[in-house]
């Protein structure tokens, strides 16, 4: 469907080297999008990009951390010449700390917001400039369940993921007169190599998981594909400041009594 059709639409996916990203990168590809994949690390970036080529998709691949603004703009004004205009963001790289708040070290706290929340704001900035003149754009901000809930031991990722649900709603206040789309994804617990250890037969969390999730089980990263090619496509043009959660029904519900 011409739609959802990506074709000569480039995006750029930050920390697209794996996981999700990689998962929603790959969705975007087979929708046609040609693929700008960044990372802070030379050998996942090389893996990632033999991994993209091998499957026919057209990627290329630069280094910078997203929170450091000035090497970001250099890499944004290469990937424009040497690539071509960016069409489409995926603010996606993103770091978290597993610590109670009252021993988090004030460093680490701001680390998190740094990456989380400062890094897709600078992107957005830089990348939102260019389709400003282009009067034309889609961004799309990977926030969290933890955009709306919280939890122990991740306040500031929350607090990142919370402030990244607003920053989303405003830049789509101040941009949609642009022509540019700016919305959001809220994964719920998804299937990956990170939550391979605790996604084991008799673990508590496991099993918390998929009782609490109306779907019964955790997602699988292939389930964010379609969600992140609508945002990115014409299918999309009327939809601005959303937060679409991609949960299996995790926040739509109180949960399940424990005898049910």
């Amino acid at each position: 469907m011409k739609l959802f059709d990506l074709t000569n639409k480039r995006a750029l996916i930050t920390g697209g080297t794996h996981g999700l990203g990689m998962a929603m990168a790959e969705g975007l590809a087979q929708a046609g999008a040609e693929l700008v994949i960044s990372s802070t690390t030379p050998s996942k970036l090389e893996e990632a990009l033999a991994y993209y080529k091998s499957k026919g998709y057209k990627a290329s691949g630069y280094i910078f951390d997203v929170t450091d603004e000035k090497i970001a703009a250099e890499q944004i004004e290469a990937i424009e010449k040497n690539q071509g205009p960016i069409h489409i963001l995926v603010n996606n790289a993103g770091i978290i700390k597993r610590e109670p708040a009252v021993s988090m070290l004030i460093e680490d706290f701001r680390r998190v917001i740094d990456v989380d929340l400062v890094g897709a704001f600078i992107m957005s900035q830089l990348v939102g400039r260019k389709m400003i003149e282009r009067n034309e754009g889609k961004i799309i901000n990977i926030c969290s369940m933890m955009s709306e809930l919280g939890r122990n031991s991740v306040s500031a990722y929350a607090a990142a993921k919370g402030g990244l649900k607003m920053l989303t709603k405003n830049l789509a206040t101040e941009w949609a007169k642009h022509n540019i789309q700016v919305n959001g994804i809220g994964p719920g617990y998804f299937a990956t190599s990170q939550t391979e250890p605790i996604r084991v037969d008799g673990n508590p969390f496991n099993e918390f998981i998929i009782s609490r999730t109306p779907a019964g089980r955790w997602g699988d990263p292939e389930d964010l594909a379609g969600t992140a090619v609508f945002l990115a496509s014409e299918a999309s043009r009327f939809v601005n400041g959303q937060i679409i959660y991609v949960d299996g029904g995790i926040l739509a519900t109180i949960g399940k009594p424990s005898n049910e």
